[in-house]
């Protein structure tokens, strides 16, 4: 690590106060939270935006507060786990597409635990089948018969094209990445894989080195990952020209492996690294390049898959490729820990060669709910929400773009969307600062949303499927309203 370094994540725990930039005038301006939340309540309430009704109303939370909380997180856990806000939020309950503090307060959950809540908080189905499944069989073995992880694969299965229909289950993205990695190595037999700069594909030995952000990597061993120009139609050197970003990794079959390689691994938007929308043109390419230096092409959909981009059920579909394995997890449980490798039956015999096992993968309550998810995706016709909804989402931010000059670049897909915050818009500054501020403002108004990028100066945006038009427009208002007052 780096002397000094301090994680844009970690920086919520340490800034009081934030220098907000003007641009178009060359003024700086100072204001501490206090001094802007005591601006609000002066003003007139009903300027502020309001949530749109909900019918549920949480139980009275009687347990610990957000100080005990803390005090004992500080205490037992991890120094590592960092949290958002300068007051951590004590979330107790959530239905759907809300979470409720301990006070009863409800909020906008825009986050949806990281694209992880894919039905809503506490759906009624997935918590039926959870809980029925717990009932009578919690955990057992593979190693014996059980109808849900042979329900749910095959379910999972005739959601993938072609002959991607075999399905070994893990409990997370990284695991399910890990496995991909493997596989792809085993089948090939080379050792050299390419990744994307700016990517994020889990933290463990092998997807750490796939990763490629300073921010997520330890200087630990990480051998055989090659990572290319990323294709970000924003910020890359080449714009929206995709078949231009395919030529690095030509140039790095060539010069920098054997001239054969174990596989290829994308996001096909990437998450963490600021809702990247890979440029027009280059999947194609690229796969038809890794292809001809005997790789395989894996689809990371951990966070765009299962209908969060709208147009499609997995995002790879939007770039018109068929992958050669697809990984998954996060959406896949709507919060339940689980994850996936699905690939062809000729790649997963290569799992056969020694005995490869997994004790938690496949456990029949995580299937189960995961089975239970697919029903609801299709039955209440989330994808389609995630179109419509997402559009008309994107569509008033755009228009808060031509607003404020603050906002940089509004990107992404159905429901997995992105605004980069800049202070100038020829050399692209990262407004890390006013993105910070914008974000405890969010908060107060009711507004819970993500942050991510590089600099950490990209608003996340991945609420569950369910999130509505009213929703979208109360989040916009209140970023409208927050950034006027700026």
């Amino acid at each position: 690590m780096v002397h000094g370094f301090i994680s844009p994540w970690r920086r919520v725990l340490s800034e009081t106060t934030y220098s907000l930039r003007r641009g178009q005038f060359g003024r700086r301006r100072c204001f501490s939270l206090v001094a802007h939340k005591a601006e609000l309540d002066k003003n007139n309430i009903d300027s502020v935006p309001k949530l749109p009704p909900f019918d549920y109303s949480p139980p009275p939370y009687t347990g610990p507060s957000a100080v005990d909380i803390l005090s004992k997180r500080k205490e037992y856990l991890s120094p590592s786990m960092f949290y958002f806000y300068q007051k951590p939020l004590n979330v107790v309950d959530g239905r759907m597409q809300y979470l409720f503090d301990e006070n009863g307060r409800r909020y906008l959950d825009a986050f949806g635990g990281i694209a992880t809540v894919s039905c809503g908080h506490c759906h009624p189905d997935v918590v039926d089948a959870i809980v029925n499944q717990t009932k009578r069989l919690q955990h057992s073995t593979i190693l014996y018969l059980n109808n849900a992880i042979a329900d749910f694969a095959e379910a999972l299965a005739n959601k993938l094209p072609g002959n991607l229909k075999v399905v070994f289950f893990t409990n997370s993205g990284t695991e399910a990445n890990e496995l991909a990695m493997m596989i792809a190595r085993l089948y090939t037999g080379c050792h050299d894989i390419i990744s994307l700069r700016n990517a994020y594909h889990g933290n463990a030995a092998g997807t750490m080195g796939a990763t490629a952000q300073s921010n997520w990597k330890f200087n630990v061993i990480q051998s055989g990952v090659h990572h290319a120009i990323n294709p970000d139609p924003y910020r890359g050197v080449f714009g929206s020209e995709g078949e231009k970003y395919a030529k690095d990794v030509q140039d790095l079959i060539q010069f920098g492996t054997s001239g054969n390689i174990a596989g290829f691994i994308s996001e096909a938007i990437q998450g963490v690294g600021g809702i990247i929308e890979l440029a027009p043109g280059y999947m194609p390419a690229v796969y038809s390049t890794i292809k001809k230096a005997g790789g395989l092409c894996i689809a990371d959909e951990v966070q765009a898959g299962f209908a969060r981009t709208g147009s499609h059920f997995w995002g790879f579909e939007n770039h018109g490729v068929v992958p050669d394995i697809v990984t998954m997890a996060k959406g896949i449980g709507n919060g339940i820990p689980l994850g996936a490798v699905v690939t062809t039956p000729e790649i997963a015999e290569v799992l056969t060669r020694r005995s490869y096992f997994n004790t938690f993968g496949g456990n029949p309550v995580c299937t189960a709910a995961g089975l239970a998810v697919l029903k609801v995706i299709e039955k209440e016709k989330l994808q389609e929400n995630a179109h419509v909804v997402g559009s008309h989402f994107k569509e008033r931010l755009t228009a808060l773009k031509d607003k404020y000059d603050l906002i940089g670049d509004v990107r992404g897909r159905g429901l997995m969307l992105g605004i980069e915050l800049v202070t100038d818009h020829k050399l692209k500054t990262p407004a890390k600062l006013e993105t910070l501020h914008i974000m405890e403002q969010l908060k107060e108004i009711g507004v819970l949303v993500g942050k991510g990028g590089f600099y950490g100066n990209v608003f996340r945006m991945t609420p569950p499927l369910c999130f509505t038009k009213e929703d979208a427009d109360f989040l916009v208002d209140a970023m409208d309203y927050t950034m006027g007052k700026m």
